[in-house]
């Protein structure tokens, strides 16, 4: 059972950069980014966030070229260091949701501050935003966002577009939100895209046929719809802050003890071995909320690999990879702890 465990785990978990496994790994549910802050944290970081852009480009053209339309993105980095990196994201057709606060709390600040010195607020803030990929599609009059898409569409097939209600049996529903082209607008359900599509390529100009089609053979199915949109399970009461202590306890991984790595470049007694680790709490979180049973997730900068970890334990399907020997050693044995158990 264990020599199958690692035999699983040495596929699964690289040691070396991302950029060269990205073509060989599935495509994923989900990609969880926590690599460059541009504060020097590792070996590599940039000392400063400037030259992130530059850092992340390679990284962010292949994520967007090995996803699928409902991967959804969570960049972890600091305020700065994602402000620079976003139009990168943007270029590359990441299409921006929310920004999740993880509030650390005053217990982040060791000792006091002294204000006149610093001549700011403590940060006690690290940011995780979410992005969807932006869904296009080719049109004879070019790329088109969904929402365009629909209705462009539509008015090829030479149709009013109050007869959206009545592929729909609807009351003016499926004309104010899917065919509008405001704020409003709002995916078709897969049922409904189903009975649009099979009313345009039934009702709409012959001449045109397919309507509504991904390859421009055959309309577009509701199942294939439906796997167009990321998957999102809301849970109720929960906000875009976190708010949770500094990593601590246990789950800590430290220079000593039996949570420490035999060949951690001399951590210090009781210091972190891993500056950035992540609370297994959030990245379970963020799976919860966007991915499914056996769905592909990836973490390309696995440092100790806790979005791997996390999804590992709920049935997800990992692929990970890290540079350095010594946190891709330890990452490897959490992964065959949680396997095993």
């Amino acid at each position: 059972m264990r020599s199958e465990i690692v035999a699983w785990i040495k596929q699964h978990v690289h040691h070396g950069d991302a950029r060269d496994v990205y073509p060989y790994w599935p495509a994923p549910a989900a990609i969880i980014s926590d690599g460059a802050y541009g504060v020097g944290g590792f070996h590599g970081d940039p000392r400063t966030p400037e030259s992130l852009a530059d850092w992340y480009r390679p990284h962010i053209d292949a994520w967007a070229k090995y996803s699928r339309p409902s991967t959804t993105l969570w960049f972890w980095n600091t305020e700065i260091g994602w402000a620079t990196v976003h139009p990168v994201l943007a270029e590359f057709g990441w299409e921006y949701v929310e920004t999740i606060v993880w509030d650390k709390g005053i217990a982040h600040i060791a000792g006091n501050v002294n204000g006149d010195t610093i001549r700011r607020f403590p940060v006690t803030s690290e940011v995780c935003v979410f992005y969807r990929r932006r869904l296009e599609f080719p049109t004879a009059d070019g790329v088109k966002p969904a929402r365009e898409w629909l209705r462009h569409e539509w008015r090829r097939a030479g149709l009013p577009l109050n007869r959206a209600n009545d592929a729909c049996g609807v009351r003016n529903a499926a004309t104010r939100k899917y065919m509008t082209q405001d704020w409003l607008w709002y995916f078709p359900p897969p049922d409904h895209m189903g009975r649009l599509v099979a009313y345009a390529n039934t009702h709409g100009d012959p001449a045109g046929r397919p309507y509504f089609s991904l390859d421009g053979r055959r309309p577009v199915t509701p199942e294939e719809w439906a796997g167009l949109r990321d998957v999102w399970r809301h849970q109720h009461a929960l906000t875009n802050v976190w708010t949770e202590p500094p990593l601590g306890g246990e789950e800590r991984y430290r220079g000593n003890g039996k949570r420490s790595a035999p060949r951690i470049h001399n951590p210090g007694k009781n210091a972190t071995i891993h500056l950035n680790q992540k609370p297994l709490a959030f990245m379970r979180r963020i799976l919860a909320a966007c991915t499914r049973k056996g769905d592909v997730v990836w973490e390309p900068f696995g440092g100790l690999c806790s979005a791997a970890v996390a999804a590992a334990a709920m049935g997800r399907n990992p692929y990970a990879a890290e540079l350095v020997r010594d946190f891709h050693a330890l990452a490897v044995r959490r992964l065959c702890e949680t396997l095993m158990r």
